[in-house]
């Protein structure tokens, strides 16, 4: 069996489990732009109300801004950074209903703001892996370790961002929010992709940039659950946030996949 290797971790490995914002692909680069419009299209409906929006919006989803309210990063422990679309979209409704907006006004409205932010997001297809991914993508490919997605988005949109990177291929099983009752930190979606990829959790390796990844991993039983760091954050910085991972990378290039049996790298 071959096996996976993160400095002085060495776990055995049948398959893995990646995370996909900000494990497979840049984060700020696919959401950012979303963000933007979706907060700025609420912050202008609070204004006609009355409200003062744009203080409002500083804060919601665990957004980080500059002094022109720029988004420039994100609570790494946050809702941005880990909830699924209807979270977000209660969260950002209760902005409107605070406001005096009936509730199913405001969930309408939001959904509409949604629509908006995803075609753009869609026309942009602003989507840039991480480094070394591909070829860690392919040393597994050579070795024989299967792999699936698991992840908060709608399975259908993962699939998508996928195809936009070029790299729906090496993924056997695609397991989003929508495909299971309980979502991270509970193990189902990983539960389901080993089911899929006919593996059982303990020859698993998850891979994520949340510690609900890891959780998820940890409930399930995975060999090893590995952090990624994707903004610059060293390693002994990103425990922070990541503090129930068993080992953290900046990037794909600190994991190796290391053939047992001959005792080679890939």
């Amino acid at each position: 069996m071959p096996s996976i290797q993160v400095r002085e971790r060495l776990a055995p490995c049948r398959g893995i489990l990646f995370d996909k914002d900000g494990t497979l692909l840049d984060f700020m680069g696919l959401w950012g732009g979303w963000a933007e419009i979706l907060t700025g299209l609420l912050s202008g409906k609070l204004e006609q109300l009355g409200v003062r929006g744009t203080e409002l919006k500083r804060n919601l989803l665990g957004l980080h801004r500059d002094s022109s309210n720029r988004i420039i990063g994100y609570d790494k422990a946050g809702p941005f950074a880990m909830a699924t679309e209807a979270e977000v979209t209660a969260l950002l409704a209760s902005q409107l209903y605070e406001a005096g907006v009936p509730w199913n006004d405001a969930l309408s409205m939001i959904r509409e703001f949604n629509k908006t932010a995803m075609e753009e997001l869609k026309r942009l297809r602003n989507v840039r892996p991480l480094p070394g991914l591909n070829e860690f993508l392919a040393a597994c490919r050579s070795e024989g370790i299967v792999l699936g997605v698991v992840t908060s988005d709608i399975t259908s949109e993962a699939l998508e961002h996928l195809e936009w990177l070029g790299i729906r291929g090496y993924f056997q099983s695609v397991v989003g929010q929508d495909r299971v009752e309980k979502g991270k930190p509970e193990p189902d979606m990983l539960l389901l992709a080993c089911r899929e990829l006919g593996i059982t959790p303990k020859d698993a390796v998850i891979i994520g940039d949340s510690n609900a990844d890891m959780q998820m991993g940890k409930k399930a039983g995975v060999s090893l659950a590995v952090g990624i760091s994707e903004d610059g954050e060293k390693p002994s910085q990103a425990t922070s946030f990541l503090f129930d991972a068993d080992a953290i990378v900046s990037d794909y290039k600190e994991i190796k996949v290391v053939d047992t049996i001959g005792g080679n790298n890939i």
